[in-house]
């Protein structure tokens, strides 16, 4: 079916990007820049408006997505590439990424088996030893929730995606369940300070945490 993704998430993502932006900057700067060394080839796996990639200190920042408004949010020197994530990646060149970044992105494909073309398409370009870094709503702990989203086709768990990631030649190095609120950048509008005390204080996670996080590599 098709879907007008540039009208979809400009009315999901729109009214609250300068939020989302402010928010995605400390989770980068206090968590997940853990992961990113500063000469590392970063790529934004179903990158939506950028928020991530454009927040990543990095020599080479790319963003992946089939929404064209995409371009139009990504800082100067990102490389966009407008395709869809589970088709061959040929703009991007086996064994060149060391990380590979995606969230609330798996969930939009229309089948498991697109899901396993994308694992493989990551696994072809990272790296060895590059690690896949994928968050998402946890079927879990979003049972109905989950289905309130026009484009959400293939649910998952933090284990039934971390099974499929071995399946399709990963490791797994972190596994966790609970990890962000299921609506950390939209509605109610937090002081940012509290965003980094939630990242500092991982039993808060498992109080409020309803996305899983899984970090695999290569």
């Amino acid at each position: 079916t098709h879907i007008d993704l540039e009208q979809l998430y400009e009315g999901r993502c729109g009214p609250n990007a300068d939020y989302r932006r402010a928010v995605w900057g400390v989770l980068v700067s206090d968590f997940f820049s853990r992961f990113i060394v500063p000469d590392a080839a970063v790529l934004d796996l179903g990158c939506g408006y950028g928020d991530f990639i454009n927040a990543v200190q990095a020599r080479t920042r790319l963003a992946m997505d089939m929404n064209p408004a995409a371009k139009d949010k990504l800082a100067a020197d990102v490389r966009f590439f407008l395709q869809d994530g589970s088709e061959p990646w040929h703009g991007i060149q086996e064994n060149s990424l060391d990380l590979v970044f995606t969230s609330n992105f798996i969930e939009h494909l229309p089948d498991k088996a697109a899901v396993a073309r994308s694992l493989r398409e990551t696994l072809r370009c990272l790296k060895p030893g590059g690690r896949l870094i994928a968050m998402g709503a946890n079927i879990k702990h979003v049972p109905g929730l989950y289905w309130d989203f026009w484009d959400h086709q293939v649910p998952f768990t933090e284990n039934s995606l971390s099974e499929g990631m071995r399946a399709n030649g990963f490791s797994i190095d972190l596994c966790v369940g609970r990890f962000l609120p299921y609506t950390m950048a939209s509605g109610r509008r937090h002081p940012l300070v509290f965003v980094k005390l939630y990242l500092a204080l991982p039993f808060l996670w498992r109080l409020f945490g309803r996305q899983f996080l899984v970090v695999a590599r290569k």
